[in-house]
């Protein structure tokens, strides 16, 4: 057998879908809200395991600390910042990278991620990783899990630093093929973060391109133009059930916090 023979049968093998088996339920990673399906209660995905979840937001949008809500209630958050957010980690761990802040800007932000959690610290594993090249950051993370398999959730704040220019075709392309590569082989969840363009609903260049076109589910974040000081988290696009909009301010704790909204109908609009 050749080894086009042998790369052939292997794609085979890995990638061939019986149709005549019934397709499960996606394995949820992160949800928010549930809804009906045949009598039963299903979680509403934010993210399920083994794909990714593309973040953009414009400035003075609190991404980071949306992040932070993600990753604590991933991390068994404490339902009175986290509200309907929940994490489904079954035992496995969250890397979390930042590759824009500064040491002491990151670890506020990883600190903040664990004071709204109840989880023993060793489920979280936060890295700071600004001064390195875009090449060395994929290449710690692909490292890390190959010899961490227990990782199950993986947040990136800062997708732009894992290309050298978000407007290169072919480095963009590469960055998310790697993406949905190490989401499908490690089946772990995958968070990206990137900005809007300015004065644009387009996230930035062709990495944002990419990104719309293969992330599971693409969410946005807004200031709310009637309540200074609240965030809305819109569902702009899933391939799952589209979960209710999710309202958010900063506590005079610095910390983020789910809150209810009077007319949920309003701010789906």
């Amino acid at each position: 057998m050749d080894e086009y023979s042998v790369e052939y049968e292997y794609m085979k093998e890995h990638s061939f879908v019986d149709v005549t088996k019934h397709a499960k339920y996606p394995p949820v990673a992160i949800s928010s809200g549930v809804f009906s399906s045949h009598g039963t209660l299903l979680p509403i995905p934010i993210v399920t395991y083994g794909n990714i979840l593309f973040i953009q937001a414009p400035p003075k949008t609190m991404k980071t600390f949306f992040v932070s809500l993600l990753a604590s209630s991933y991390l068994n958050g404490k339902k009175e910042y986290t509200g309907n957010i929940k994490g489904h980690p079954d035992g496995r761990k969250l890397l979390h990278i930042d590759t824009e802040q500064g040491e002491w800007h990151a670890s506020r932000t990883f600190r903040r991620v664990m004071d709204m959690s109840d989880v023993n610290k060793e489920m979280y594993l936060p890295f700071a990783l600004r001064e390195f090249s875009c090449d060395d950051i994929i290449k710690f993370i692909e490292t890390h899990l190959h010899l961490n398999q227990d990782i199950g959730v993986i947040i990136i704040d800062g997708i732009a630093d894992l290309v050298r220019d978000v407007n290169d075709i072919a480095s963009s392309f590469e960055t998310v093929k790697t993406l949905m590569r190490l989401s499908t082989k490690y089946n772990c969840a995958i968070v990206t973060v990137i900005h809007s363009n300015y004065g644009s609903d387009k996230p930035t260049g062709h990495l944002g391109s990419f990104l719309e076109k293969k992330a599971e589910t693409q969410i946005k974040l807004e200031p709310n133009p009637t309540v200074p000081g609240h965030i809305l988290v819109k569902c702009k696009r899933s391939r799952n059930t589209s979960f209710d909009t999710i309202t958010f301010m900063v506590n005079e704790k610095h910390y983020p916090v789910v809150i209810e909204v009077e007319d949920p109908i309003e701010h789906l609009r």
